[in-house]
This record gives structure tokens, C-alpha cells and sequence, in this order.
């Protein structure tokens, strides 16, 4: 699996633009604020349906523009595939191998991708809700039934939360009903993941660190079969305490806690050890590589761990590198930016 071709329009810094991609890894290159990192959030974008950097996808549409447009080529399973969204501050239009949706969730699947990025860090340093995006995420690319109980979840949350407010049990329990229902199937999903990132996760740290420091993650759940125990202060609060909204990760580096615990470069071998784990874990689920993004490649790691994870991309099918304009590999398709515009290098 691998994208051809990407075409873009009014896109973040980009008026126009075509991009042939190479199946191996592409190096994207270019100064600051020069359109780098818009071009991972494009791909992305098309992997997921949603933005790595805003919920708001009006902020995704150029200055002055009325709309955004992206275009993909991709082969998948032997065969060549099209993607064309588009977004005009109101409507979502989406149209894949000429059927049209009208929601961008509908992408999640086609493209299974990872990204590893500088702002990571905040899986461990970060708030919960950081990390529980991290585990929705990765298994929405992979079970269109949990996107549909989170969704569900969610909605009856909201619900609920706004009779709490208003201080009335009236149909609560239909809520509840529903809640209980979808936060099991998230729960057992998510549980089912953690254990599933496990042995990866152990061997990315390892690696990563030469063999000093052990990566573990652990699952907190506050699921409940029983919203009338904690009705009364939660009524009290006008809000929902207690269900997969609530949930977390603990990470471990060497049996402590990370993010009390963990050196600078600990914790960026843990994040890219996390990506490193859900890829293969994403590789097995589809029998095929997703695509791996590495925003500003050489910000995540010290030098040799940095080198270390070069020699490997190769193997990791379709790569797309984000790096300033000195950084070389004559084994790399390069593309170089500048101020929203692409120039070929070929190999650098």
C-alpha cells in the first residue's frame, strides 16, 4: 500500500500543488514555516478524517479561500485507488473510488497511518485525554464497530451530563442503558489493544535505548455497570465521572511512573518506541505497512538512537520525513519546500 500521487488545493500554505510520492521513504525538506508539516497533516488527514493539529478543520482552508480540496492516488491490494475531500467551512464532501459520503470518518481504514511527532511527548507529559486519543485512534483504523460505540458513548454523555445539570432523573436510565452497552465494547477494545502493543513496545524501548530501559503500559479503566451508585454526587456536579471518557494509560520507564520520573531522552525514545508498536500492531491487523510519518526527523531522539531508527526505515514501507534543508541520505526520494511550493530533487 502506498500513495502515488497527492494533489492539493487551498490547503493550509499550499494554493496548488502535485506531488509524486516514491512507495519507499520520501524526504521532505525545507526551512521553517515553510509548508513541511502541512503536507503530514494532508496525509493525515486523509488516513484518519481529522487534523493531528486542530479539531477545526476551517483553520485547515487558506487565507482568503473559500475551501480546500485534496485529491490521492494510492494502490491498495494490487490495485489503484482515489480519495477526493473536500471542506468549505460548512459541508464535508468525500468521494472514494466514485462513491460519495458524507462524513470523513468513512476514511478510517483505507490508509492506516502513524505519525511521529515533536509534540508527542505529551502522551506522557500530557493530560489523559492525550493518551485515550492515542488508543482511539490507532483501533478506529482498525474496527469501524468501535468508531460507532464511541460515537454512541459520547452522544449519550453529553446527554446525560445536561439532565444532571438541570437536576432531573427523567430518563437517565435510558442513557445509562446506552452507555453501559457502548462503554464495554470500548473498554474491552481498549484493553484488547494495550496487550496487543506489548511486545512491540518492549522491543522499539529496547532497541531505542540499547538495551537499558523497559517501556510498559498499563490500562485504568473506570468502567461501571452501575450509574445509580454514583448518581447523587454526579447530579451534585452536573457531570459523568465515572466510564471510558474518564479512562487513562499509566506509562512505565524501568517500573516508575514516566512522566514524574523520566529524563528528556527517555521519554522521546517511549513516544517513538508507542508510534513504533502501533505500526506493526496496524501491520498485522491489515497484512500490510501503514504508511509512517516522522515530522521533523532528528528533534526525537539523540544522535545514535537517531541513526538507529534511519537503518530501519527502509523496512517500514511507505515513509514520509519531515527535516531542514541540511539533512541528507542519498537512499531518499527528496522533496524540497519552499513558501508552499515543491521542487523534485530525486535522490539527494
Amino acid at each position: 500500500m502506498f500513495i502515488k500521487r497527492l494533489y492539493l488545493r487551498h490547503f493550509r500554505n499550499y494554493s496548488e500543488a502535485e506531488i509524486l510520492f516514491s512507495p519507499e521513504v520520501n524526504l521532505i525538506r525545507g526551512n521553517n514555516a515553510q509548508g513541511k508539516t502541512n503536507l503530514l497533516e494532508a496525509l493525515y488527514l486523509l488516513g484518519t478524517g481529522r487534523s493531528f493539529r486542530t479539531p477545526h478543520l476551517k483553520e485547515l482552508i487558506q487565507n482568503e479561500a473559500s475551501f480546500f480540496f485534496i485529491e490521492a492516488e494510492f494502490v491498495k491490494d494490487g490495485i489503484s485507488q482515489h480519495i477526493r475531500l473536500s471542506f468549505d467551512g460548512e459541508v464535508r464532501k468525500l468521494d472514494y473510488n466514485n462513491t460519495s459520503y458524507a462524513h470523513f470518518t468513512n476514511l478510517l481504514g483505507l490508509l492506516p497511518i502513524v505519525l511521529l511527532a515533536p509534540e508527542d511527548v505529551l502522551l506522557i507529559t500530557g493530560a489523559p485525554a492525550d493518551r485515550r486519543r492515542f488508543l482511539d485512534i490507532h483501533i478506529a483504523q482498525s474496527d469501524p464497530l468501535y468508531v460507532y460505540h464511541l460515537t454512541r458513548y459520547h452522544k449519550a454523555v453529553k446527554h446525560r451530563n445536561f439532565l444532571l445539570r438541570k437536576k432531573t432523573s427523567d430518563s437517565l436510565e435510558t442513557w445509562e442503558s446506552l452507555m453501559v452497552v457502548s462503554a464495554a465494547y470500548i473498554r474491552q477494545k481498549r484493553q484488547e489493544v494495550v496487550a496487543g502493543l506489548t511486545e512491540g513496545l518492549k522491543n522499539s524501548m529496547l532497541e531505542l535505548s540499547n538495551n537499558r530501559d523497559h517501556l510498559e503500559i498499563k490500562y485504568i479503566s473506570s468502567y461501571t455497570e452501575n450509574y445509580l451508585q454514583h448518581r447523587a454526587k454526579e447530579m451534585f456536579l452536573g457531570s459523568t465521572l465515572i466510564g471510558p471518557h474518564r479512562d487513562d494509560l499509566e506509562i512505565l520507564i524501568n517500573g516508575q511512573e514516566a512522566r514524574s520520573f523520566a529524563s528528556q531522552g527517555q521519554l522521546r525514545s517511549a513516544v517513538a518506541a508507542m508510534r513504533l508498536a502501533q505500526w506493526h500492531h496496524l501491520k498485522d491487523h491489515h497484512n500490510a505497512p501503514p504508511l509512517f510519518s516522522i515530522d521533523d526527523f532528528g528533534v526525537h531522539l539523540d544522535s545514535s538512537r537517531r541513526d538507529s531508527l534511519l537503518g530501519k526505515l527502509s523496512s517500514f514501507g511507505q515513509v514520509f520525513l519531515t527535516s531542514p534543508a541540511f539533512f541528507e541520505n542519498p537512499s531518499h526520494h527528496v522533496l524540497d519546500i519552499e513558501q508552499g511550493m515543491i521542487h523534485r530533487a530525486g535522490r539527494s
